[in-house]
């Protein structure tokens, strides 16, 4: 393969994706390149999965100004894209005098940082619409434009809306170098073959500094920071909390919260334990995390449905030495931009991020927007919502949809064939989940994976050992013979 760009983004993570879907507005070619056979597979698919209102952050650093500004912008874009978000609102919870000192820290600063609504309210006031939270909460901050998401969601319709308007998403396909002469940007190499650009844009996640070193600018460090969750059916008891209750912070991020998601659980989490450099792919949870995730979410809601629990998985957050994200141009070489060391909060900060960083690039250039660009994305509507008279007309269009393949939620075969066929469309198990939840129910995938990895099998042309749970190695069936993965 030997391409040419206009700009390669290296990371299909939330921050690549919303940067390829501004860039997919203008008369260029973008070209976006991520490692994992998935998009969202990193930070973006194991994180809070909250729309920060933005007064946490220091006044006047990035993370401030993108996320008040982030934040805005997804109100508009939740229906051009069809966004699956919740405006909940937040709530910030203290249990004595000195955490209620830092509530009024937190308002003084969110106020500096533009943020809209913000109040105290006392302990009472939170549990008229907070039930079941502690007796012991003494007061809580109230943040009315906060709100909850589904992150892969997010990044996948930023994809979908940019490769319908000419952008290019290579998945499966790591960057081996970013080739530099006299200290410009040329382009990049990958497994797959050379990609001439004139611009490369490194969002690749906790390996932002390592991609940074490759075209010769060590001036910042990733610092990998992994935090576990417990998630909990959502039957076991769907209205525990409507909107995130949050501790106080300390210096080692948010805390552990409790929280719903926008499809009905409950979950817990995030602790905080810095990694070491090479640790950086380290997801694995412990029991001492579990504990200590289960011991500090009961201050703020003592009767957690613990029993109910039907799974534990953990992120890592991609912590920069410089204590900001880092935007922007290098400044030693020409033609590298960053977009690294997004941690929280990067998810609320993408549109924010795209927009910081496409506009200088297309204003230097005098690139012009297209006359033909198109809004939106394909509908993908979820058939369990749905009439009984559009569902049976959905059926008698395409029997797939007759079929449920996943009983826990309630998927059909036609949503996964969908699911499959859309533009970057899902090519594992766990691409099909995130996009249609087949497989995020109570057996988590015992009933359906199965028949998801036929389905992706026939649908890909590929044999049933082929096909992967989600990232490069990690396929379904194991072949005793050859003792490998992945053998036809």
């Amino acid at each position: 393969m030997i391409k040419k760009a206009d700009v390669v983004i290296i990371g299909g993570g939330i921050t690549g994706t919303a940067i390829l879907y501004e860039l997919a507005k203008y008369d260029l070619k973008a070209v976006l390149v991520e490692a994992e056979p998935e998009l969202a597979a990193g930070t973006t698919k194991a994180n809070s999965a909250i729309l920060h209102a933005g007064f946490d952050a220091p006044t006047g650093s990035l993370k401030a100004r993108m996320n008040v500004a982030g934040n805005a912008r997804y109100h508009e874009l939740q229906k051009e894209l069809d966004l699956d978000i919740r405006w909940s609102g937040s709530y910030v919870a203290a249990l004595d005098e000195e955490q209620e000192q830092v509530l009024q820290e937190l308002l003084v600063r969110g106020r500096a940082n533009g943020v809209p609504g913000l109040k105290i309210i006392d302990g009472n006031t939170m549990r008229r619409e907070e039930p079941n939270v502690s007796p012991e909460i003494r007061a809580a901050l109230w943040a009315p434009t906060a709100g909850i998401c589904w992150p892969f969601g997010l990044a996948t319709a930023f994809a979908e809306n940019a490769v319908i308007n000419g952008a290019e998403v290579i998945r499966d396909c790591a960057v081996t170098d970013i080739l530099v002469a006299d200290g410009v940007v040329r382009g990049v190499q990958t497994e797959a073959g050379y990609i001439a650009a004139d611009y490369v844009i490194n969002a690749a996640g906790v390996h932002a500094d390592d991609v940074s070193r490759m075209a010769g600018d060590t001036s910042f460090t990733i610092c990998p920071r992994k935090g576990e969750y417990i998630l909990f059916d959502k039957t076991a008891q769907k209205d525990l909390v409507y909107s995130p209750i949050f501790p106080t912070p300390t210096k080692m991020g948010k805390g552990i919260l409790v929280c719903a998601t926008t499809h009905g659980n409950v979950f817990v989490g995030p602790n905080a334990q810095d990694l070491e450099v090479g640790e950086k792919d380290d997801t694995a949870v412990t029991i001492a995390g579990m504990d200590d995730i289960l011991e500090k979410a009961r201050r703020l809601v003592p009767k957690l449905p613990v029993g109910a629990s039907i799974t534990e998985f953990a992120g890592v957050r991609a912590v920069s030495d410089t204590g900001d994200f880092v935007l922007g141009p290098s400044r030693t070489v020409r033609g590298l931009i960053q977009a690294a060391g997004i941690q929280s909060p990067g998810l609320t900060s993408a549109p924010a991020i795209a927009d910081y960083i496409v506009t200088p690039l297309v204003t230097v250039r005098g690139i012009r927007r297209k006359a033909n660009y198109k809004k939106g994305r394909p509908a993908q509507p979820c058939f369990r919502l749905l009439s009984t008279a559009e569902q049976q007309a959905r059926i008698a269009k395409d029997s797939r949809y007759g079929r449920v393949i996943c009983r826990c939620e309630t998927i059909t075969e036609g949503e996964i064939v969908d699911a499959i066929r859309r533009p970057v469309g899902a090519r594992t198990v766990d691409g099909v989940k995130r996009r249609t939840r087949a497989g995020m129910g109570r057996c988590q995938g015992g009933f359906c994976g199965p028949r998801v990895t036929e389905i992706l099998a026939r649908e890909l042309h590929i044999p049933v050992t082929k096909v992967r749970k989600e990232m490069r190695a990690s396929y379904m069936f194991y072949d005793k013979q050859t003792q490998s993965g992945g053998k036809a």
